[in-house]
């Protein structure tokens, strides 16, 4: 299993519109085709004005094959010029997990659809 991490500067004061299209029209877009979303977020303390999200797939060829699937799609090539432009930078990297990872013993299915991972998957590294 590999996790593409995606960091994206959003330009300044644009983050809540980013956000809203994000919400309201790409992951609709997304979500079918990529499947394993792990998790969106914005930074707090730190490099402001960040997004990264992290999404699961079980190889380097599964991504492959899922992303040029999602670049061959007519709504999003209507929507990504929309919310390129929100974005100031962006940054792309593959993570794959160490063998004592909690992610590691998670196997990103093949099929389309979503994950099935949730805070039960991760009662082991709560700190609580």
């Amino acid at each position: 299993m590999i996790v593409e991490e995606r960091i994206y500067r959003i330009r300044n004061g644009c983050m809540s519109q980013y956000l809203n299209l994000v919400r309201t029209e790409g992951l609709a877009i997304q979500q079918p085709i990529l499947g394993h979303l792990v998790g969106y977020f914005t930074t707090e303390i730190g490099v402001l004005s960040q997004v990264t999200h992290l999404w699961a797939y079980p190889s380097l060829d599964e991504r492959t094959r899922r992303r040029a699937q999602l670049a061959q799609d007519k709504r999003w090539q209507a929507f990504i010029p929309r919310l390129s432009e929100l974005i100031e930078t962006a940054e792309n990297r593959i993570l794959v997990p160490t063998d004592f990872s909690p992610l590691a013993a998670f196997t990103a299915p093949a099929t389309q659809g979503k994950a099935s991972l949730d805070s039960r998957d991760f009662k082991e590294i709560r700190r609580d």
